[in-house]
């Protein structure tokens, strides 16, 4: 019995001998496997001053750079930004090498990964300065004061599960160094897109909207006081709610366009119960509105999809990304699919001086077309696909 005791200890010296000793791994280095294929994108932009120049931001592979229409991309965000979930961002009108992103993606699915804020590079993404909104959650929106790229506007969701105070419309006159908070609802509404009047960046279109994640639901919509379109005239001073002809009822998620063809010209996709839903228009600059279309593609899952842009050189053409992606080419009374190469879309960019250059964003990645959507670019060299599990063989 003593000795059968002994050697049971040896035995549990030899298991906390082993157990502590942790293995060196430093001489090792990861490598990409695969698949190459691009995942969810939820945001894309580019420049015009660059043309060959864009930028896709990943629902959680971060953002990445394509200097040749999209032909190879490359990471830019990487050891830089703490979450790889993107949700807006915008690159300077007179500086291609200045890049505004907003982190955490719009589409509030139940995994959603959370955002942490605002960040700046002013290299052309070669490196990036975190400039505060730690706390903003998710970003609808970021757009660039034409005039001034010093100058940023945000609009920010919040956290997509719990109510905070750090949502609503935020600016900065000072590249980030500050923010004021120039509109806000409740701890329970934040906002999820911003458009200038094209010409005069002082009148700014929001659209606020309430939305919590649940385990079992969402939470996406409110009464008529929770949700809605605001208008300012004066940088952001005072706002105005513009309510001739839009929903007076429950209203959840909005997505705005604003033609700088024609400023006078207004489109606002909106989520609200049965035919309310569906998309409106403006010719006086949000004055009135008419709802012009309630297709039910439009508002497929709005918490999800729900994004309107309108061709920067002709007021008529309108694009719907959801599931389908939609065109119209009157004025969004009638919608036809227009092709990508995947499903599930989620934006879209188009060169203010050539609408032929885009990119749009969908669940396979980005796509550019220097066709006005002829023909695409690849997704199969972006590795941003989405694995939600990994097996190992024993």
């Amino acid at each position: 019995m003593h000795r059968l005791f002994k050697n049971f200890q040896f035995f549990v010296i030899i298991i906390l001998g082993t157990s502590i000793s942790a293995q060196d791994f430093s001489s090792f280095q990861y490598r990409c496997v695969g698949p190459a294929r691009g995942g969810r994108v939820t945001t894309v932009t580019g420049t015009p001053l660059k043309p060959s120049t864009y930028y896709l931001g990943a629902t959680g592979g971060g953002v990445w750079k394509t200097e040749d229409y999209g032909t190879t991309w490359f990471n830019v965000s990487d050891g830089f930004f703490t979450s790889p979930s993107i949700g807006a961002m915008r690159v300077a009108h007179n500086d291609a090498n200045i890049i505004y992103v907003g982190t955490g993606s719009d589409g509030l699915r139940s995994n959603v990964i959370p955002g942490k804020g605002m960040y700046k590079s002013v290299d052309g993404g070669k490196t990036w300065n975190h400039i505060g909104l730690s706390e903003s959650g998710h970003i609808g929106a970021v757009e660039i004061d034409p005039t001034n790229h010093n100058i940023v506007w945000v609009a920010a969701i919040g956290n997509a599960f719990k109510p905070n105070a750090e949502r609503g419309i935020f600016k900065t006159t000072n590249g980030g160094k500050s923010w004021e908070k120039v509109l806000f609802i409740s701890d329970q509404v934040g906002f999820a897109d911003l458009e200038f009047l094209p010409g005069n960046p002082n009148v700014i279109y929001a659209a606020a909207w309430k939305a919590e994640r649940k385990p079992w639901t969402i939470i996406s919509g409110g009464n008529n006081d929770e949700g809605g379109i605001y208008k300012s005239e004066d940088g952001g001073k005072t706002w105005n709610k513009l309510k001739n002809g839009l929903p007076k009822g429950i209203i959840g998620k909005i997505d705005l366009a604003v033609c700088p063809a024609n400023s006078s010209i207004v489109y606002a996709v909106i989520e609200a119960p049965g035919k309310e839903g569906g998309c409106y228009k403006s010719e006086d600059q949000g004055n009135n509105f008419v709802q012009v279309s309630f297709d039910e593609g439009l508002v497929n899952r709005p918490f999800y999809y729900l994004n309107v842009e309108v061709d920067p050189s002709n007021p008529n053409i309108v694009y719907s990304m959801a599931n389908p992606m939609l065109k119209s080419v009157d004025g969004g009374k009638t919608w036809s699919r227009f092709q990508a190469p995947h499903g599930d879309h989620h934006d879209i960019w188009i060169n203010p001086n050539n609408s032929d250059f885009l990119i749009q964003a969908n669940d396979g990645g980005a796509n550019v077309s220097t066709n006005g959507g002829k023909s695409w670019s690849t997704q199969f060299n972006q590795p941003t696909a989405e694995l939600y599990q990994v097996e190992v063989d024993d």
